[in-house]
């Protein structure tokens, strides 16, 4: 098998196919999406950091300049929302919305939210337990992030369950080559989810709460700015919550001995989630535009490229990691790659962590098991499971 994203086999274990295109070299085109795959962990970390790269372009050019058709006409609600926010902009407008964001997830403030997110683990794993069992990504692992972030944003609670689909239409477009339904359902999930927030955010500006939104409107950013910022909040602060919480149960059940390691002791269960993002990475690739020309391990990539750093590869380097392909629940040398590197390092990296903590910490202490072996979403970039059925003891 080859590096094919759209083959359900390869989406469902890459890993092999990785181990192949390291040995083979340090850059990979691939015609298919007219990209340069980079396996390596020492080339994904060094142009994660290289200012010579970009998640844009268009700070510096218009389309024509790098030899590419405008988007079409349909997809300016999509590309409107994510163009506003700071994971698709560079600097200064990157810096200036980062420090005004960031103010929202100082360690102390995220600490300051593990006691709620204990209580909402718990009560989602008692709800789960007095059932004796259920798709565990539907009733534990998507509602206890989306909850967490649309507190903190401020949305009601009446509008939350919204939220998920809203997510999960757009990040569609994120996938190589999306369907041309695929991309018309992202267009008319942003549309809605920006009118959303336009009107919330209009209230919030009049009557100011305890909230980020509210916070957000004093601080002098433009309606397309708080909006995209709000939008990748929310799928940024869920998103690869959901499929890490998925994809580690998976991972455990896999590996039983580890499992019982971590009943055993939880003082493991940080190490643990830390294997877990490295072992079966939720977000596979993260793509970057080649701003200046480049070289990578002695292939020349021109400017204009779009490099695909494979991080599922990278988290799998025997270079960087011993034994890669073993799950280590106390692996304690794991500089995973899972998070990003450089200026566009997931801002809310510690939410993510004290979620995952408390939510296995939750499930371990309710004894679950798996009842049938869990089927893979389509997707290859964001990656993980359509449901994973538990039983509880």
């Amino acid at each position: 098998m080859r590096f094919d994203p759209w083959n359900p086999d390869f989406v469902a274990h890459p890993y092999d196919v990785y181990a192949d295109l390291r040995a083979d070299g340090p850059v990979h085109y691939f015609d298919k999406t007219d990209q340069y795959l980079i396996p390596r962990y020492e080339d994904v970390n060094a142009l994660l950091r290289d200012r010579r790269l970009g998640r844009s372009y268009l700070h510096l050019e218009d389309h024509s300049v790098f030899g590419h058709e405008p988007e079409p006409e349909f997809q300016e609600p999509f590309w409107r929302v994510v163009r506003a926010g700071m994971l698709d902009v560079e600097p200064p407008v990157h810096t200036r919305l980062r420090r005004l964001v960031s103010k929202a997830f100082t360690p102390r403030m995220v600490e300051g939210l593990r006691p709620r997110i204990r209580v909402m683990a718990a009560e989602l794993a008692d709800a789960l337990a007095a059932k004796g069992g259920g798709d565990l990504i539907a009733e534990v692992a998507e509602p206890l992030p989306v909850t967490v972030i649309a507190e903190m944003l401020g949305v009601p609670e009446q509008d939350r369950p919204c939220l998920r689909p809203w997510s999960a239409d757009i990040c569609g477009m994120y996938e190589l080559n999306p369907s041309l339904e695929a991309q018309h359902t992202a267009a008319r999930a942003a549309e809605e989810f920006a009118s959303y927030l336009r009107d919330l955010a209009r209230v919030r500006a009049e009557n100011p709460g305890d909230d980020l939104i509210s916070a957000l409107t004093q601080v002098g950013l433009t309606d397309d700015e708080l909006i995209g910022t709000c939008v990748l909040l929310l799928n940024a602060g869920h998103e690869a919550t959901v499929n890490v919480t998925g994809n580690g149960w998976w991972s455990l059940f896999r590996n039983p001995g580890e499992l019982e390691r971590l009943r055993q002791d939880r003082s493991l269960l940080p190490t643990a989630v830390e294997e877990m993002m490295r072992w079966d990475t939720p977000l596979q690739m993260f793509e970057r535009w080649v701003l200046e020309d480049i070289e990578v391990g002695g292939t020349p990539i021109p400017r204009g490229s779009e490099v695909a750093l494979l991080f599922g590869s990278a988290n799998r380097d025997p270079s960087v990691f011993a034994e890669p392909d073993r799950f280590d629940a106390g692996r304690s040398d794991n500089p995973h790659i899972s998070f990003g590197a450089g200026i566009h390092f997931c801002l809310g990296a510690p939410l993510a962590r004290i979620e995952l903590i408390e939510s296995f910490g939750a499930l371990l202490d309710r004894g679950i098991d798996l009842v049938e072996e869990p089927t893979w979403k389509p997707g290859y970039v964001i990656r993980g499971l359509t449901e994973l059925r538990v039983s509880t003891s």
